[in-house]
């Protein structure tokens, strides 16, 4: 499978331009979603767990991203030279079109650092046996629900009878879409195209983020829910209206996080925390310059981003300052919650990690879920992440907690917040 995407620029359609892919892909990619990614990866993941797999030599920083803005840490860290000042080589990072294709590479030995959404990791260690670690988020909130211009919908309850895309089963939007259906009294179902959609039903599809915008200008969904820029690029070229941002539901969640192979943070614990300290100031330099971080990831900038700078700042800066967003309910909680359209602190709090967890098993996936069932959400906290380099980190960069998603009175626990 071919997952290495060069960004593309030039004088070209926006769905060319924004990666819109034949249907094969598709299926292959909701297949891989589904579960059958674990059948073409088991020689893989065999060979991660072997003597020359381990024994690997390179210390070559190989990072694999989607062009979202929760790259943004690895994007930063790598183009202001964060790796380089830890006396680090880094190639520069490989665009990936989606989910499945980004945990292939990294099964492979491809990609030493990536981000994932943070339940596929969960879904990745322990129904999958893969030994990867969760090493810091990579940002909170940074994501959002857009419906299509071609429907009048309000309200989560309004989707009902609708097609919705999420990126991945194992996603923070699929359960907090889900969790804002529960809540409206809508169920969410996944039925096959051409099954009847119930009034209290609502049907979920995945789709690759780059191909969203596409499908609802072309009426194939009518909403999305997904990492930006792609909320903001439907907004500017897709007629979709912002419904609800996340972080305004689940309060400074979590998104995509920091992920390295197990093996690296062991036999190469001195590499391991030069990266992190890399990843680390990157997200302080972003937290504190957003629009200038914008357009340097953009296709205006250093190209990291198939977007023009005016979509990746309008998808990093844009939010409660806009009055429509206010006056629609896109924003409830700007006022006393203070956090902004994504926000950047490292720190994976347990209390997190527990709640996915715990949510999963209320969240409706494709594939079988039965490891869901008896795993511990305490387990889980202290088995999959490990919080060692990134503290360290955080205690050569205190300035993280500066960020607003920080408690500074407590900044290494925390409260979660749900509130439709």
């Amino acid at each position: 499978m071919t997952d290495n995407v060069p960004a593309k620029s030039g004088s070209q359609d926006w769905d060319d331009e924004y990666f819109s892919t034949d249907f094969t892909r598709r299926q292959t990619l909701d297949m891989f979603a589904a579960g059958g990614l674990m059948a073409a990866l088991g020689p893989l993941i065999g060979a991660m767990s072997s003597p020359a797999f381990a024994s690997t030599d390179d210390e070559v920083v190989r990072i694999g991203y989607l062009p979202i803005t929760d790259a943004t840490a690895l994007l930063v860290a790598h183009g202001m030279g964060y790796f380089e000042e830890e006396g680090l080589k880094a190639e520069r990072p490989t665009l990936i079109r989606g989910w499945s294709p980004l945990v292939e590479g990294f099964v492979a030995g491809k990609f030493n650092l990536v981000h994932f959404l943070k339940p596929i990791p969960v879904w990745m260690r322990y129904n999958n046996n893969i030994p990867v670690k969760l090493m810091a988020w990579a940002h909170t909130n940074g994501s959002g629900l857009v419906v299509g211009g071609h429907t009048d919908i309000t309200d989560f309850s309004q989707l009902g009878g609708k097609q919705v895309a999420v990126p991945f089963w194992y996603s923070m939007h699929n359960i907090v879409l889900q969790y804002a259906l529960r809540q409206s009294g809508v169920k969410a179902v996944i039925k096959s195209q051409g099954e009847p959609i119930a009034a209290d039903e609502c049907n979920l599809q995945i789709l690759p983020p780059p191909e969203m915008p596409a499908a609802l200008a072309s009426r194939k969904i009518d909403a999305y829910i997904v990492a930006e820029p792609f909320n903001a690029m439907g907004e500017i070229k897709a007629g979709a209206r912002m419904l609800r941002f996340t972080g305004d539901i689940w309060k400074n969640h979590p998104c995509c996080v920091i992920c390295m192979h197990e093996q690296a943070t062991t036999e190469k614990q001195e590499w391991t925390q030069k990266v992190m300290n890399a990843v680390v100031k990157a997200q302080i330099y972003a937290s504190q310059n957003k629009a200038e971080v914008a357009r340097m990831m953009s296709k205006d900038g250093e190209g990291y981003l198939p977007m023009p700078a005016a979509i990746v700042e309008r998808a990093m800066t844009d939010y409660e300052q806009d009055p429509d967003y206010i006056e629609s309910g896109a924003i409830k909680h700007a006022a006393e919650w203070g956090n902004g359209r994504i926000d950047f602190q490292p720190w994976p709090y347990p209390s997190a990690t527990k709640l996915i967890v715990e949510q999963m098993n209320n969240t409706l996936v494709g594939g079988d879920t039965t490891f869901l069932k008896d795993l511990d959400p305490q387990f889980v906290a202290d088995d999959l992440v490990n919080y060692d380099y990134v503290r360290r980190a955080l205690e050569k960069y205190p300035e993280w907690m500066n960020d607003p998603s920080v408690n500074a009175g407590d900044p290494f626990n925390r409260d979660e917040v749900l509130s439709l």
